[in-house]
């Protein structure tokens, strides 16, 4: 099978790296990223390395996928929350995983892109086109929501939409370096936040992050 060597390769350092949860190295050995990059980039597909997609957005690094995934502590049929379809793939490895996916993307033409290619690869995702600041509060509350882009705070409806001991993972900071804030909600007004530092994301826009247009 093509790339089935670079991936198991990919899996390898992942784990050499620190990431221990066997579902999620199983889904990143099983999900084809070659299909989530452009056709100028598939021979970097397989690099621990952020990758451009286009629209000035990027398809995140292995690692850190692989990384927020695992700080979610999911179980299959856990409900999530994506903001930032982007390129898809760390959406289709939430799916692989056994996840029910929600996924809001802030760019059409982004979007229309992926959901073509999670139709040809039958990844089934629910996507819409928004702004992910303020969540999607039709299907809330959700066991996790993993933020693929950096906010200058935690977005407060983000926080409401979390379901009792669900987890939100978001990269908060400036526009240059943020520190990932791993969220657990304990009680209605009661969370617990840890921080792990040094990590750099394209800027999560919208009326709850950055505000532009």
């Amino acid at each position: 099978m093509i790339y089935k060597n670079q991936r198991q390769e990919l899996v390898d350092t992942l784990s050499m790296k620190g990431i221990h949860d066997i579902s999620v190295l199983k889904a990143l050995g099983e999900v084809e990223r070659h299909q989530f990059v452009p056709a100028a980039m598939k021979h970097f597909a397989y690099n621990d390395v952020a990758l451009p997609i286009g629209y000035g957005q990027t398809i995140s690094q292995p690692y850190t996928v692989a990384f927020m995934t695992q700080e979610l502590k999911l179980k299959p049929g856990n409900k999530i929350l994506e903001l930032g379809t982007g390129s898809g793939y760390q959406a289709a490895i939430l799916e692989r995983m056994g996840m029910d996916v929600f996924s809001i993307e802030r760019n059409y033409d982004i979007l229309l892109e992926t959901q073509k290619l999670f139709d040809k690869l039958g990844v089934r995702v629910r996507t819409k086109c928004g702004d992910g600041t303020i969540g999607w509060s039709e299907y809330a509350p959700y066991d996790g929501i993993i933020v693929t882009a950096g906010s200058p705070s935690v977005p407060p409806s983000l926080k409401k939409q979390l379901a009792l001991n669900g987890k939100l993972v978001i990269p908060v900071g400036d526009k240059n370096s943020q520190t990932l804030k791993i969220i657990t909600k304990l009680e209605e007004e009661n969370f617990k936040e840890e921080d792990v530092p040094q990590f750099k994301f394209v800027p999560l826009i919208g009326r709850e992050g950055w505000n532009e247009k």
